[in-house]
């Protein structure tokens, strides 16, 4: 008998579509570049559309791994900051949902990755704070976000810490696929950097002695062709 495949959920965006057939309404939407990694890499994807957070304890039981996508600007107000200007619209009903995805996978040592926002909210569901707007701490745009963005990726390097999870899956200097205006700030409880842009902008989180994976990127893997971060997450899930 062939062993199954992981099966891995992907959390999605809940957007009005501009066209959906003759229709205009909302859709729950995911960048096909995430299904298509998670199934590069080894596992069956799964989208997750926003959901009651009371839900989201059984739905990671169900599950074998799951990924925190990007997406849009976590609200200031989860971690205790007022707006910047350019700090995009709430969406509160993800953040929520997002966040119980989190809670319940770290609870239940279910392999988890977040991407850009990902790893945003997940240093915020563990305390941490946020840079609203990065340029204005780097001095430059090389991130690849604009304030609201032009929907095009940047590129850059990151280097990864010696003898972290995400040197493990990417032991070289490595260039990344990369689009937020937004970083992480004061870390939140239990993380470690894992890797680190060359201005300083951290670009990976762990979190050393959870009962399952916890990895998060900044970048986007699913941009690019390097399958490597997914496949630690599906290694993990099997």
């Amino acid at each position: 008998m062939p062993v199954s495949k992981p099966l891995i959920g992907v959390s999605t965006y809940l957007e009005p579509a501009v066209r959906w057939g003759v229709w205009e309404q909302s859709a729950a939407l995911l960048p096909t570049g995430y299904h298509r990694l998670v199934q590069r890499a080894g596992g069956l994807a799964v989208m997750l559309p926003p959901d009651d957070p009371a839900e989201a304890a059984p739905t990671v039981a169900r599950l074998d791994g799951i990924v925190v996508s990007g997406g849009p600007d976590v609200e200031p107000a989860r971690y205790g900051a007022e707006p910047h200007p350019l700090t995009g619209p709430p969406a509160r009903d993800r953040d929520a949902w997002e966040t119980a995805l989190l809670e319940a996978a770290m609870t239940a040592g279910k392999p988890l990755l977040g991407i850009c926002r990902g790893m945003q909210l997940l240093n915020v569901a563990l305390g941490g704070t946020l840079v609203q707007h990065l340029p204005e701490s780097v001095g430059h745009d090389g991130h690849g976000g604009h304030g609201g963005g032009t929907g095009v990726f940047a590129a850059h390097e990151v280097k990864p810490v010696p003898g972290t999870l995400l040197a493990d899956a990417l032991p070289e200097t490595v260039t990344v696929p990369t689009h937020h205006h937004q970083s992480v700030d004061r870390l939140g409880r239990g993380l470690v950097a894992g890797a680190y842009a060359e201005d300083g902008t951290v670009e990976a989180l762990e979190l050393p002695g959870a009962a399952g994976l916890v990895l998060a990127v900044q970048w986007h893997p699913e941009a690019g062709d390097d399958t490597r971060v997914m496949a630690a997450l599906v290694r993990a899930a099997s």
